[in-house]
C-alpha cells in the first residue's frame, strides 16, 4: 500500500475464495474498512483497475489470481470550495443567476469529479450568499445539465429563490410558465413532423449509470418538433435538427428518450453506440464535424421561468455553441 498525504493506493489479489467473482463483491470482502457505495463509486469513478486498464463496471468478473489495483483519493472538504472559473454570465440579480454553461463543466461535485465544478465556480462569483441554499455539496441548484450538454441553466441566490424554483421545475410548466427548450440534432428522420414521447424512465437494470425506459419507472414526457433535415452522401435522410421540451425533468430525458424511438442523439456514446456506423453515411467534412464534437449534440437553448421575487415572465435563448454550429454547417453542406 502507498500512500499521498490521506490518498491511499491499494493493491488487492484475487483469492479465488472471496464468496463471488463479482468485483465490488470481491473488493467488499477484501477491504471491509471500505463500504460497498464507497467501493462502487471509486469503481464508477475509474479508480480501480487491473493490468492498467480501468474497470468501471462493478459486476465485472475477476479471476483468481489477479491484482487489482484501487486508487483512493484524499476524502473530499465537507463543502465545497470556490475556485476561479469562468462563467457565461445570462442574467443575475439579486436573487438569481443564469449562465450558459460550456461543454465539459460538471454541475456539482460527486465522486471522481470534486473541484472544477459549476458549484465551486458559483461560490467563487457569488462568495457566502449560496451557503446553505439546497444542502452543502449543491448550493443553489435546482436543476442540472449532463456534463457534455451545452446551455442554459438557472441557480437560486438565496432561499427564497430556491424554493420558487424548485416550485417551478416541479410543476414543469403546467400552471406557470416554465418552459425548457433542446435543440437535438439525431440520427435519420421521424416519419412526421412533430410528437411526444410519453415513456417512464427508470434506472437501467444492469448498467447503473445510464437510464432506461422501464415499465414503473419515472413518468418522463418529452414533446418534439422537426426543425431541420440532412440527407447523406447517398441523397437519402441521415440526420434531423429536433427542438424538444421537457414536460418532466428526468436524468438523460432527452437522450434516452429519442434513443427510445430510434433517434438518438448524434455523438451520444452511452445511448446510440449502434449508430456509429451510420457516420459512414457522411460526407468528409461532416465525418469531421462529429469526430471534433465528442459528446453528445444536445444544447439548452431555451429557459422560461417566473421570477420568484416579482413574478415577471423571464425568457433566455441561448444560440448554439461554436462546435454544433459547425455540425450544423457541415450536414447543411453534405459534403
Amino acid at each position: 500500500m502507498e500512500s499521498s498525504g490521506s490518498a491511499q493506493r491499494l493493491d488487492v489479489v484475487v483469492e479465488g475464495d472471496e464468496g463471488s467473482a463479482r468485483l465490488d463483491r470481491v473488493l467488499a470482502a477484501r477491504l471491509p474498512d471500505l463500504s460497498r457505495s464507497r467501493l462502487k463509486a471509486l469503481i464508477l469513478a475509474g479508480a480501480v483497475s487491473l493490468k492498467n486498464a480501468e474497470i468501471r463496471d462493478p459486476a465485472y468478473h475477476v479471476a483468481s489470481g489477479d491484482t487489482i489495483r484501487i486508487d483512493v483519493p484524499e476524502a473530499a472538504p465537507p463543502q465545497p470550495k470556490g475556485e476561479d472559473i469562468a462563467l457565461d454570465i445570462v442574467f443575475e440579480d439579486d436573487d438569481i443567476i443564469v449562465i450558459n454553461k460550456p461543454k465539459g463543466l460538471v454541475v456539482h461535485p460527486a465522486a471522481g469529479h470534486e473541484t472544477g465544478t459549476l458549484v465551486n465556480a458559483l461560490i467563487a462569483h457569488c462568495g457566502g450568499s449560496l451557503s446553505g441554499i439546497g444542502g452543502v455539496r449543491r448550493p443553489g441548484i435546482v436543476h442540472r445539465l449532463d456534463k457534455d450538454t451545452t446551455g442554459l441553466m438557472v441557480v437560486a441566490k438565496n432561499d427564497l429563490a430556491h424554493a420558487s424554483l424548485t416550485a417551478q421545475f416541479a410543476d414543469h410548466g403546467r400552471t406557470g410558465p416554465m418552459r425548457r427548450g433542446y435543440m437535438a440534432f439525431a440520427w435519420g428522420l421521424p416519419g412526421r413532423h412533430r410528437g411526444t414521447v410519453d415513456a417512464p424512465i427508470d434506472r437501467h437494470p444492469h448498467a447503473r449509470e445510464k437510464m432506461a425506459v422501464r415499465q414503473g419507472g419515472r413518468e418522463a414526457v418529452t414533446h418534439w418538433e422537426l426543425l431541420e433535415s440532412f440527407t447523406g452522401r447517398d441523397g437519402k435522410p441521415v440526420a434531423a435538427l429536433l427542438a424538444c421540451e421537457l414536460e418532466t425533468g428526468r436524468t438523460h430525458q432527452i437522450r434516452v428518450h429519442l434513443a427510445h424511438i430510434g433517434h438518438p442523439l448524434m455523438g451520444d456514446a452511452v445511448y446510440g453506440p449502434h449508430f456509429k456506423t451510420k457516420a459512414n453515411q457522411l460526407g468528409p467534412e461532416s465525418q469531421a464535424a462529429l469526430a471534433a464534437l465528442g459528446r453528445q449534440a444536445l444544447h439548452a437553448y431555451l429557459l422560461v421561468l417566473e421570477h420568484p421575487r416579482t413574478g415577471e415572465p423571464l425568457h433566455w435563448e441561448a444560440g448554439l455553441p461554436e462546435d454544433l454550429l459547425l455540425l450544423e454547417s457541415a450536414l447543411k453542406a453534405a459534403l
